[in-house]
């Protein structure tokens, strides 16, 4: 089975904590489990599928660390700039602080080409560790 980068790229970038992600071995397909937008027996029908034909779980938010990624590009930086943004990373409201801030800077683009690279990085290891042949 080859998989497209693309789709778990896709799959890490909207990773969030009411939902699961999965790559059914037989079909090659990306199932969506979701507490807030699905019935219980909705989940439990792809569960079902799943358990039929194997799986392999995506990561999910807390093991992709956004924060993660966002310190390591403050720390690609210098001076002011590595300053302000690492400040901005302390405390409640980090995420919103940091965006806010890479946009103040006018580093947008910067950013989005690190935070890019590192959910493609991160797609590539998942796809070693899991032995899943993959196309970009």
């Amino acid at each position: 089975m080859k998989v497209k980068l693309s789709d778990i790229i896709d799959v890490l970038m909207s990773a969030n904590q009411d939902s699961e992600y999965f790559l059914d071995k037989k079909t090659g397909s990306i199932e969506w489990v979701s507490d807030m937008a699905m019935t219980e027996s909705e989940q439990q029908a792809v569960y079902d599928r799943l358990d039929a034909h194997g799986f392999y779980r995506l990561p999910t938010q807390y093991e992709i660390r956004d924060y993660d990624i966002m310190d390591e590009f403050a720390d690609t930086l210098t001076g002011a700039v590595r300053e302000k943004l690492a400040n901005a990373l302390n405390g409640r409201g980090a995420f919103r602080r940091f965006k806010d801030t890479v946009h103040y800077l006018g580093i947008t683009e910067q950013w989005y080409a690190f935070q890019d690279e590192a959910y493609k990085q991160k797609a590539m290891e998942w796809c070693k560790e899991n032995e899943i042949e993959y196309e970009e």
